[in-house]
């Protein structure tokens, strides 16, 4: 696998791969992971979790030549995944890609570059793909109607070992909490939940380049800084609402931890969300995200939101990627 995110950054993309290859090597496949570690590579200057590698070409082809794969999958289109795909082309190998981040939108928020030119890239880069992974239905008929070919499904799971209701013991703020777990960075659209006025008390968990200014513009938000494991469990199951402000995620795994914990998600009516929000009981998308919290507080339930989240498991994700990687192995 080729993936221009790997640790130390924490996300959904890095946390999705780590927990499949998990379950692809129990059931005896060998894996290695060409990432930024394995080359000169430097931090992104405001985001210093982030690395950005120098890959060469000679290496690249070292690298694969000596781990002689069956499959050959790259997870992300920066600098990795295009030494990779070139290789590839090259040597007339097939590859699969997965679409974990809706780029060309997080482009154009960031850099006012219009989305229809980022498309034509990643039409491009996937376009020599012959599996390309999506997360749901919604993402695929997204991408449908924009050119992209072979798409299939990989959807995410939770662990429910980790991610279950607890007894909520943090009674030193009002209630109710509104928590929001994720980067704390401008494509996220984390301002949209900060601003709104409710009563209790807003948490954020995570960290990254706006915390800082934000943290002075909302005195009375509660920032926790990353949490993981059994710690961020213990957040999400101390919150009564999971607040989810992204338009730009094309799933959001932080939702399904959340319902796993029988908290209720209030987001926006948009890819990721429409299709993970998606049963009674378990949360309210809304264009006002003020209605989505009120509903999701009023109409939530703790079983409808555990229900749910135990449809999505890491075995029946992984049993849907090992079918994508069998179909397309290279002879």
């Amino acid at each position: 696998m080729a993936t221009d995110a790997w640790r130390p950054q924490v996300n959904g993309v890095v946390r999705s791969w780590e927990t499949s290859l998990g379950v692809l090597k129990e059931r005896g496949h060998i894996v290695t992971v060409v990432e930024p570690g394995l080359f000169r590579n430097f931090a992104i200057p405001f985001y210093k979790e982030i690395r950005l590698a120098l890959p060469s070409r000679g290496r690249i082809t070292s690298l694969i030549r000596e781990f002689n794969p069956d499959v050959v999958h790259i997870a992300t289109e920066g600098p990795i995944g295009l030494a990779v795909r070139a290789f590839c082309i090259r040597n007339r190998w097939r590859f699969t890609t997965s679409y974990h981040t809706q780029f060309p939108e997080y482009v154009e928020e960031l850099l006012r570059l219009p989305a229809r030119w980022s498309y034509r890239f990643m039409r491009w880069f996937h376009g020599g793909s012959s599996a390309v992974m999506i997360s749901t239905p919604t993402l695929e008929a997204n991408l449908k109607e924009r050119g992209f070919q072979n798409l299939c499904r990989w959807s995410r799971g939770v662990d429910l070992k980790l991610f279950y209701p607890r007894e909520k013991t943090w009674t030193q703020y009002p209630r109710p909490i509104l928590l929001y777990a994720g980067r704390v960075s401008k494509e996220k659209n984390i301002e949209a939940f900060l601003a709104v006025k409710h009563a209790g008390t807003k948490m954020v968990v995570g960290d990254g380049p706006l915390r800082e200014r934000l943290q002075k513009a909302y005195p009375e938000v509660v920032f926790l800084g990353y949490r993981k494991g059994a710690d961020l469990a213990e957040a999400y199951a101390n919150a009564d609402v999971f607040v989810f402000p992204s338009r730009t995620d094309t799933f959001g795994l932080v939702m399904i931890e959340a319902m796993a914990c029988g908290v209720p998600v209030a987001a926006f009516p948009v890819i990721g969300p429409v299709d993970v929000v998606s049963a009674p009981g378990v949360g309210e998308i809304h264009e006002d995200l003020e209605v989505a919290i009120q509903t999701a507080l009023r109409e939530g339930q703790p079983e409808a939101c555990i229900g749910h989240a135990q449809k999505f498991t890491w075995e029946r994700c992984t049993d849907q990627l090992e079918a994508n990687f069998v179909r397309v192995a290279n002879p």
